[in-house]
């Protein structure tokens, strides 16, 4: 992530939509900060289409929605929209938004060497927050590690 706020002023949600909508990468949005998301690689790309398909497989039918990683999150309770790799929602609240979930219950993040720490720390500690999440699925881009949280 690259800290843009020394570039742009301090964002409301709505604005901070308006603008995203205009730009061609992607922004997550912490306490009106906007702050870029770094590319990923082929294996990073590789990996996250893998588990979305076997989740989109696994849970056909079933009423939940998988959604990749253009796909915000917004964490409840506070003004932060965020971008994870993959996620799940069951939740009837979620089903009418068009620009963010907040309910998800499961979250899959593929870590890279630029996102790992922040994956592991701070973001983790925001998703804590939602009710309803029941597991964080950490993935090794290196190796093969995966780690699950519940």
């Amino acid at each position: 992530m690259i800290d843009l706020a020394d570039y742009l002023p301090q964002f409301t949600p709505e604005e901070y939509f308006a603008w995203e909508e205009q730009q061609f990468e992607r922004h997550e949005y912490i306490d009106g900060k906007v702050y870029a998301m770094s590319g990923g690689t082929i294996d990073h790309g590789n990996i996250a289409g893998n588990f979305l398909a076997l989740l989109k497989a696994h849970l056909r039918g079933s009423g939940c929605r998988t959604l990749n990683s253009d796909c915000r999150v917004s964490i409840v309770g506070a003004a932060q929209y965020v971008y994870p790799d993959i996620s799940v929602t069951c939740e009837d609240r979620d089903k009418t938004t068009t620009q963010y979930i907040t309910y998800p219950c499961l979250i899959v993040e593929v870590l890279s060497p630029d996102t790992e720490a922040y994956d592991r720390g701070q973001k983790f500690k925001m998703y804590r927050r939602n009710p309803c999440l029941q597991e964080y699925v950490l993935v090794s881009v290196d190796g093969m590690e995966i780690e699950l949280f519940r």
